[in-house]
């Protein structure tokens, strides 16, 4: 692993320090570790929303786009009603 070292400001040292104490964080490296891979996700997912953005539709969306829709969520609920 490598190491890095950050330089912050009083206050945001108090921030961090808090959290890794309120949120049961072993040290504040396990904290900003977390914020990265958190940072990392929504980067991840942002693109991947952008992709399927730009892409065109598989099917129009229209009235009989809905009702199939709505009837696998039925029958997908049913399915795990009777287990």
């Amino acid at each position: 692993m490598s190491t890095m070292n950050i330089s912050l400001p009083d206050a945001l040292k108090s921030f961090v320090d808090e959290q890794v104490s309120q949120r049961g964080y072993g040290t504040s490296s396990e904290y900003v570790r977390e914020l990265i891979r958190r940072d990392q996700d929504r980067q991840q997912l942002r693109n991947l929303l952008l992709a399927g953005a730009a892409s065109a539709p598989a099917a129009p969306a229209d009235t009989s786009y809905f009702e199939g829709l709505r009837d696998r969520v039925r029958k997908g609920a049913k399915a795990r009603a009777q287990g």
